[in-house]
């Protein structure tokens, strides 16, 4: 999907490298390795990305590295783009939405390498023991937490400013896979 949007495999790959790491800075030889692209391709887009003001770089020991740029205007956008088209992601999504009618889901904590008191924030009726099978066999080496809750009972919430529900949704770096319920959490959004 992404490549069909941005137009170059490369691109793509570069855009999930840096977003995914923000923190990281890497160099050409690295990304050619790391990433499985042509030195040619790769440097073309890693110029492109900084002239646009998307990664910025520097020079030591005579190579050169790319960081992300984290006063980029669209960056987050852009992150948040990159995240919930992650097959892992969308993955978790068509799960949980086998076993049951899930309104909203957003994926927080262990899923964004976050300190949180949830990873997974579900709002609807799903089957808790399928829920509860599928992140131990799914994710045998992290002990997940997930909040679930009525339709109802988070509709009550919002109109509580429920602290929980508000930081749920805005946490920049949480991903939100589904919202059934926009017109009802464009209040928490906008807060």
């Amino acid at each position: 999907m992404l490549k069909k949007i941005f137009g170059s495999g490369a691109r793509v790959k570069l855009f999930q490298q840096f977003l995914n790491n923000p923190d990281e800075e890497f160099f050409i030889r690295e990304l050619t390795r790391v990433l499985d692209e042509q030195i040619n391709s790769l440097r073309r887009e890693l110029e492109n990305l900084e002239k646009i003001g998307m990664l910025k770089s520097s020079e030591r020991n005579r190579k050169k590295y790319y960081r992300v740029n984290p006063h980029f205007p669209i960056l987050h956008e852009l992150t948040s783009i990159v995240r919930k088209t992650n097959e892992d992601n969308q993955e978790v999504l068509k799960k949980i939405s086998k076993m049951g009618d899930v309104d909203i889901l957003i994926l927080t904590g262990a899923f964004v390498n976050k300190e949180s008191e949830t990873d997974l924030f579900i709002v609807g009726n799903v089957d808790r023991g399928a829920l509860q099978k599928y992140l131990d066999t799914a994710f045998p080496n992290k002990n997940l937490k997930y909040g679930v809750m009525t339709r109802e009972d988070f509709l009550y919430r919002i109109t509580l400013k429920d602290k929980f529900v508000q930081t749920v949704f805005t946490e920049k770096e949480n991903i939100v896979l589904k919202n059934k319920l926009k017109k009802d959490t464009e209040v928490l959004v906008n807060a």
